[in-house]
């Protein structure tokens, strides 16, 4: 596993689509948080893929799932083949948005289930792998 960050340091989507292709990457999953103009308005998970064809479309929904079974919304998987992140990686990619930064609930859960968050994203990823 490869972080393209690790703190909380601006570095472009290109960069870090180019650093994914650099590290010869069988996939590239970015992590994020959605935000909305209206506060406690939306709540859940969505995931954007290039293409909800193939393994990346996959990935996402299973990521979804796992993620849905700690409490959050699934809001689907929607997808966005202009987001440079999706379209300018050699490997399938998935951007996951996990809660909304605006939303009470969202950041409660995610402070509560901060391990277990990340352990959902992974088991979404071994499943559509079939590893687990």
């Amino acid at each position: 596993m490869i972080y393209t960050r690790t703190e909380d340091v601006y570095e472009t989507p290109y960069r870090k689509a180019e650093e994914g292709n650099l590290a010869d990457a069988d996939y590239f999953i970015s992590i994020h948080r959605n935000a909305s103009p209206y506060e406690n308005t939306y709540s859940g998970v969505e995931s954007l893929v290039y293409s909800q064809d193939g393994i990346a479309g996959i990935i996402a929904r299973n990521i979804n799932r796992q993620l849905s079974y700690l409490g959050f919304q699934n809001l689907g998987v929607k997808e966005r083949p202009n987001l440079i992140v999706l379209n300018s990686t050699q490997m399938p990619a998935v951007l996951v948005e996990v809660g909304f930064l605006n939303t009470d609930a969202d950041n409660a859960l995610l402070d509560l289930e901060f391990e277990a968050i990340a352990e959902a994203i992974a088991y979404g990823i071994l499943e559509s792998i079939g590893i687990v």
